[in-house]
């Protein structure tokens, strides 16, 4: 009977782990990869509506921008690491058990982009709290009248639809990689 240290140093070789494993990778870099379009493409809408000549009081949809770039770079690491995720899964396929993945370094590999996930989701989690906030705060900042003034400062604009539309299907994309993450590391420690 194998010790633990010694079930961690074993290549995995489970055919069924192997292809659900290059499966869910596959599934994952591709949902991953269309989300974060959709976010890339929302941000730079968001860039370049943004009128850098019109002073207006929107420091934190800039502030929800900063955090978005930060998300969509967490993101764009984050498909590299899926990408990865798809080469050890053909090399856990590989026939010489030299050149498999040891457990150890599938479970490694698996924690590194589950903390790259959950700390994506974190950041756009946040980004889209406060993008929200901005948006609710110019809402209720309208007179409710229909002889009301107009104010620039208070405008909803499509810069902050924008912002909020990245921050939000950010979150889904790094909610997709976690569960991956999630899921095969749960299944590899079984």
């Amino acid at each position: 009977m194998m010790n633990q240290s010694e079930s961690f140093s074993q290549p995995l070789n489970q055919p069924e782990f192997v292809a659900s494993f290059r499966f869910f990778s596959r599934f994952s870099f591709w949902i991953q990869l269309a989300l974060g379009a959709v976010s890339g493409i929302a941000l730079l809408f968001a860039m370049f509506s943004r009128n850098m000549t019109e002073q207006t009081n929107s420091a934190g949809i800039g502030f929800g921008i900063f955090l978005a770039i930060v998300g969509i770079l967490l993101l764009c690491f984050r498909i590299f690491w899926d990408f990865r995720y798809r080469l050890l899964g053909r090399r856990m396929q590989a026939a010489n058990p030299q050149f498999q993945p040891t457990r150890e370094n599938v479970i490694k590999t698996l924690q590194v982009g589950l903390v790259c996930s959950l700390v994506g989701l974190l950041i756009a989690f946040i980004a889209s709290e406060e993008t929200v906030a901005v948006v609710l705060a110019k809402t209720l900042a309208q007179p409710q009248t229909v002889a009301a003034t107009y104010t620039p400062e208070n405008a909803i604009r499509s810069l902050d639809v924008f912002v909020t539309l990245a921050n939000v299907n950010m979150i889904g994309a790094h909610f997709f990689g976690a569960v991956t993450s999630l899921g095969l590391l749960n299944w590899v420690e079984e």
